[in-house]
């Protein structure tokens, strides 16, 4: 099968999952509202009933939207694995993936935790390569470092992904040990996924201009509707004392108005991204890493090697020995 039609295969889990999200951003902003109106109403604070009901969103947002759509995620990337590694799908692709998922359901919820790990351990090594950026980067060493750490970001984002792959298709292996064999061969194989990377940024970069652009657009006009709502709020902004030059602009209702829309653009973004964009990004990435994988299978020495590297790799190591 090629990429296309593995992703159009299995787009059907990203729609599903995306109900999901779109759900969960609802639940966040009317919980805002709804914590701005009461404490407005009864504490004549307004700024502080929006931040605290957007908490109470994002809970309920973490605690159960969050698991059903990584239940949908885990899916389509089983749905994936197959598809690369046996070249074909069944008629009823979301039925199978939920087959497949509720089959190696504790192995999924192992390789959730062990995702944690795979960040920590890119994290640690990620913290070195920023350090090295401030050092390089004379005046600008911190904006090198931001560009670094969102550069890791996403590789990580995809590797997890990858690393799911890899723990359905190792079904003989446990997750702990199939995530550590995972980050194995993406170290031992970079030179070949890192072919992707270029891919995967430029169309991410596209999808972000055009798609974010157009909604950023889309809510300032939305907002430009409610002046005075946006004027009382960034005068609390203003009148609490705690905006310093680099966000004085939240005290000003037009700055504060272009920064919501910029907010719920790029949140909207990444909704549509991870529905329609990258799984299709996915696909020839997840093909690459599962064909390195397959033909150089890591052993006990390949882990030693990245047992040198990371304190954080050593420990999940040394957790399934």
């Amino acid at each position: 099968m090629t990429n296309k039609e593995i992703y159009k295969k299995t787009l059907t889990f990203s729609l599903r999952g995306a109900l999901f999200d779109i759900a969960a951003f609802a639940v966040i902003i009317v919980c805002g509202v709804v914590g701005f109106i009461i404490a407005e109403k009864t504490t004549d604070v307004g700024v502080l009933g929006l931040v605290l009901g957007i908490i109470v969103g994002l809970v309920f947002f973490a605690l159960i939207l969050r698991y059903v759509s990584y239940t949908y995620k885990a899916g389509q990337i089983a749905m994936m694995t197959r598809a690369v590694t046996e070249g074909s799908l069944p008629d009823d692709v979301l039925a199978e993936g939920k087959r497949a998922v509720k089959e190696r359901f504790l192995t999924v919820a192992m390789y959730f935790g062990a995702t944690r790990i795979i960040k920590m351990i890119f994290n640690e090594l990620g913290r070195v390569l920023m350090s090295v950026g401030r050092a390089v980067g004379g005046r600008n060493g911190n904006g090198v470092a931001g560009i670094i750490n969102i550069v890791i970001r996403t590789i990580v984002a995809y590797l997890c992904d990858c690393c799911l792959g890899w723990v359905f298709f190792r079904k003989d292996v446990n997750a702990g040990k199939a995530t550590c064999e995972g980050a194995v061969i993406f170290f031992k194989h970079w030179k070949v996924l890192a072919e992707n990377m270029g891919r995967v940024f430029g169309i991410g970069f596209a999808s972000l201009v055009s798609i974010g652009g157009l909604f950023a657009a889309i809510f300032y006009n939305i907002a430009a509707r409610f002046p005075a709502a946006f004027a009382t709020l960034a005068n609390e902004f203003a009148s609490s004392g705690r905006l310093d030059d680099n966000d004085s602009f939240l005290g000003d209702p037009t700055g504060l108005m272009l920064f919501t829309a910029v907010v719920c653009a790029v949140m909207v973004w990444g909704i549509i991204h991870s529905i329609f964009v990258k799984p299709f990004v996915l696909a020839g990435v997840l093909r690459n890493f599962l064909n390195s994988g397959k033909e150089d299978i890591p052993n006990e020495e390949a882990f030693a090697m990245l047992d040198e590297k990371s304190s954080q790799f050593r420990k999940l190591h040394e957790g399934i020995m």
